[in-house]
């Protein structure tokens, strides 16, 4: 499987879904568009694009921020979707596969930071690629936007602050509004990187302060991405006869 990353900012690094490419011996590259590197010209050498998130909206312009093109990403995304790559966006990506899909985005009824449980709904339960996670778990927050939904979307969990944490699209394409990638070096990172935003923690009712984000564990959210992420490329493997 050959991997490719479109990563907005260096504090919102890939973390677990890289750990899992890397540990599946997958072949990884990126486009760190805050370097200035390039999207892909070509789909040939990619199976698996998953575009990270970002302080930016779809909304966000080139002059406003010089290295995010959200139609050039729009574009790849939908250019990956009819050719049948597996696409995942998180965050400001998941924003952005629900833009290129003709739906949008809103804020979320509340900004979340911090570690919260999602609930699956009945068509989370019935999907088998998320059979693992049971009716909740607690994953990594760090929005205040999220997806607009298509007329095929399906939302597989929400949270309590926000009605659509993880959505299927198709049955290759995925946007978690949630975290599952974090690590407690990328949760430091961003830590580093929002120092306004968590000075008014006390403010919010799903904001938590940087001493409480440095005690959680993110393992076992983790692990259940990394088997969510395997069933997802057996099936990819399965309908485009991969070898």
């Amino acid at each position: 499987m050959r991997i490719h990353f479109v990563v907005h900012e260096y504090f919102e690094a890939p973390g677990a879904y890289e750990d899992w490419a890397k540990a599946r011996g997958y072949q990884t590259t990126f486009s760190r568009v805050y370097l200035g590197e390039k999207l892909p010209d070509s789909l040939d050498d990619i199976d698996f694009l998953i575009v990270m998130g970002g302080p930016q909206s779809p909304a966000t312009t080139l002059a406003e921020c010089p290295h995010f093109d959200t139609a050039s990403e729009k574009q790849l995304i939908l250019k990956s979707i009819s050719s049948n790559k597996a696409v995942i966006g998180v965050c400001l990506g998941a924003q952005l596969i629900g833009a290129a899909l003709g739906a949008g985005f809103e804020n979320s009824p509340e900004k979340e930071i911090g570690k919260y449980p999602i609930m699956l709904t009945e068509e989370g339960l019935k999907n088998n690629k998320f059979s693992h996670f049971g009716e909740m778990l607690e994953v990594g927050h760090w929005h205040g936007d999220m997806p607009g939904l298509t007329p095929d979307a399906k939302v597989i969990a929400f949270s309590e602050g926000c009605p659509r944490q993880i959505i299927e699209y198709q049955h290759l394409v995925y946007a978690f509004q949630c975290h599952m990638e974090l690590t407690t070096e990328v949760v430091e990172l961003l830590i580093q990187n929002s120092e306004k935003e968590l000075s008014k923690a006390n403010e919010y009712k799903f904001v938590q302060t940087p001493e409480v984000l440095r005690t959680h564990d993110y393992s076992e959210m983790n692990n259940k991405l990394f088997v969510f992420l395997d069933k997802l490329t057996e099936q990819y493997l399965m309908m485009n006869s991969y070898r």
